[in-house]
């Protein structure tokens, strides 16, 4: 006869066991998100489609270039014209909202994680983990705590997009060149000028490239 690990079992009891202890906790994390996200979506529901075309073109148009904002304003033009305009704010009011908050987390994780070799080591093989499973793996759980809705798709986006977050903030960190770092320690920088004003902006185009890839 062949044993069988329950592990099926084991996650359920250990998801009743989390519900029983503390629902109150997944609550409070499950409102405090709806509410970010339904302001989110209020403000950009408020706001005239044209106002908004005309602002993401403006936008395109100065980060990258004209035919950007030219096909910009084409395809929100058809999204208005099959009548998703409601469903689209929807979607991106939960895209600000996940992706606000894994850059809220993420990179001063990436900045610890830069610092102490033990975090790196750490919160390495967790990264790895993260990025490998599909997001869909994460609904399962994030329904099971937080119900059927809006918020479990954002828990799922965020931890799913917050990895790059974290391993880019730390990869530029770390490679930022020791010279600088010695120039600005024989000027007696404290460690937190020297993260603030040699670090960070010497590490900002791969913090920016983890921006982008928590983004997409």
């Amino acid at each position: 006869m062949i044993y069988r690990l329950p592990l099926g079992q084991w996650a359920d009891t250990f998801i009743h066991y989390l519900l029983d202890n503390f629902r109150p906790v997944f609550r409070a994390i499950s409102g405090n998100l709806d509410t970010i996200i339904s302001g989110f979506e209020s403000l950009l529901m408020v706001t005239p489609p044209i106002v908004f075309i005309v602002l993401i073109a403006l936008i395109s148009w100065k980060l990258a270039g004209r035919n950007v904002a030219i096909f910009t304003v084409l395809g929100l033009a058809f999204i208005f014209s099959l009548d998703l305009w409601p469903e689209t704010m929807r979607t991106i009011s939960m895209i600000l909202s996940a992706g606000l908050i894994a850059l809220t987390i993420g990179i001063p994780i990436g900045i610890i994680a830069s610092r102490y070799d033990a975090v790196d080591k750490l919160i390495r093989p967790v990264l790895d983990f993260m990025q490998t499973m599909p997001i869909f793996v994460y609904l399962l759980p994030a329904v099971m705590l937080f119900s059927i809705g809006i918020v479990p798709a954002v828990i799922a986006t965020i931890v799913f997009s917050m990895p790059p977050a974290i391993r880019l903030t730390n990869l530029g960190i770390r490679y930022v060149p020791e010279e600088m770092i010695e120039a600005a320690e024989s000027f007696g920088s404290t460690p937190l000028q020297m993260l603030v004003k040699v670090q960070l902006p010497v590490a900002l185009p791969s913090i920016m490239a983890g921006v982008n890839q928590t983004i997409m």
